[in-house]
């Protein structure tokens, strides 16, 4: 088979959505989907979501590329490209995350700081047993920090790897989680949008390519009752006009290194805390995973090399400093949790808000911080619609859509069992 083109977007609700088009079209740098598209929901409900247009007459989104944007997919005689959406009029969409993240990237570059971001993934792995029913991948003797194939008896990660390296994915370490049968994959720092962009089709890539060895590796916040939950780790720094990490002071890292810049993003993550929870855990199942005593960002605070807390103040200096953002898990669209980090970051920088003090407990017993993310999915999106200065910063226009779907997510979800909720996402996410 000739080369054929797969361009692709991750939508409002993290998932991939594409065309192939054929080898003829390769050289083209657009094509169009259904606008309505950002009014599906994961049960195919057709809504009629802010911006949408359903109601409207289902109008055409154009998906513009760069041929330099182009690249080798997992798949044979395949190429793979993302792009940006436009409404039919030649407008960027307001609802496009990688257009929100576009935007993000730019406030702080006129600034004269450069966003770099390194992504941390966690997901599980099932299988189906010989009566067809999904349960979890018997991972054997499986242990946090685990390698090998009591780990991983298919050797699917390694199947993951390999396509990575082929493929010129930057790995920085794939490693077993925490809970069996758990792992984490996490690339290098690069700019925001080359990040952002790598993790968006690693995540495909490693799906697609487990699912071709008979795993479903679901990134879900939660899947699995009795186990603990899987983030998306946001670490980010910015360099300057001369190539220095702004966020260092000098060749010391931690919290007693801390400079102007690394205190204002600290304290926008702080203020914003309670509505950045419905843009970066933003699903039902989201709220099993973000609980206090988790190590999952639950609680407005900040800390040192301290995993129980929201914001990690890292102990590392000069070229590694970095400030790491633990609220966020996978079911979040990635462009959207990271642009929304960035911004709230960039408003506690401008405004100067103050930094409440470090937390001092343990996080599983004791805690200073007496505010916390919402409970659940319902109360989460009543923080975000509630904080109206994060919402036009990140896009007004893509978080009345989220709201919208969100609260109708709220409905869709409140009577399943955890075994249908689990069944509700696990395909998609």
């Amino acid at each position: 088979m000739k080369d054929r083109l797969r361009a692709v977007f991750c939508d409002h609700l993290s998932i991939m959505r594409g065309k192939y088009l054929p080898n003829s079209k390769i050289g083209d740098h657009d094509t169009r989907f259904c606008q309505s598209t950002f009014g599906v929901h994961y049960d195919k409900d057709l809504l009629p979501s802010p911006g949408s247009m359903m109601m409207e007459g289902l109008p055409d989104m154009e998906l513009r590329w760069s041929a330099d944007d182009i690249r080798p997919c997992w798949e044979n005689g395949t190429q793979i490209v993302l792009g940006d959406l436009y409404d039919a009029a030649g407008t960027p969409l307001a609802m496009c995350p990688r257009g929100a993240l576009k935007r993000a990237v730019a406030a702080w570059e006129a600034k004269g700081l450069t966003p770099k971001v390194g992504i941390e993934l966690e997901a599980f792995a099932f299988i189906h047993n010989d009566e067809g029913k999904l349960v979890p991948y018997d991972s054997l003797g499986g242990v946090v920090y685990g390698t090998g194939p009591f780990t991983d008896p298919r050797g699917f990660n390694d199947a993951i790897w390999d396509v990575a390296e082929e493929l010129g994915f930057k790995l920085d370490m794939i490693t077993a989680e925490y809970d069996s049968p758990q792992f984490e994959y996490t690339l290098t720092f690069d700019d925001a949008l080359s990040a952002v962009d790598d993790i968006i089709l690693f995540r495909q890539m490693a799906r697609e390519v487990a699912l071709s060895e008979g795993v479903i590796l679901s990134f879900m916040p939660k899947p699995i009752v009795e186990a603990g939950g899987c983030g998306m780790h946001i670490n980010f720094s910015f360099t300057d006009k001369d190539g220095n990490n702004a966020v260092a002071s000098g060749d010391k890292g931690g919290p007693d290194h801390l400079n102007d810049l690394a205190r204002g993003c600290l304290a926008g993550l702080l203020h914003h805390h309670k509505g950045l929870a419905g843009l970066i855990a933003p699903t039902a199942n989201s709220y099993d995973r973000l609980q206090p005593a988790s190590l999952s960002g639950h609680w407005q605070n900040w800390g040192g090399d301290h995993r129980n807390v929201t914001t990690r103040v890292s102990t590392e200096g000069g070229a590694k400093a970095r400030l790491e953002h633990r609220m966020a898990d996978a079911s979040s669209n990635p462009y959207t949790a990271v642009a929304a980090v960035l911004q709230a970051a960039l408003l506690g920088f401008e405004n100067g808000y103050e930094l409440q003090a470090m937390e001092t407990g343990d996080g599983f017993e004791q805690t200073d911080a007496t505010v916390g993310a919402a409970s659940d999915l319902a109360g989460a999106i009543a923080d975000l619609s509630s904080d109206t200065v994060l919402s036009a910063a990140v896009g007004q226009g893509l978080v009345d859509n989220h709201v919208f779907m969100k609260e109708a997510e709220v409905e869709k979800t409140k009577d399943l069992t955890p075994e249908q909720l689990r069944d509700f996402y696990i395909f998609y996410i």
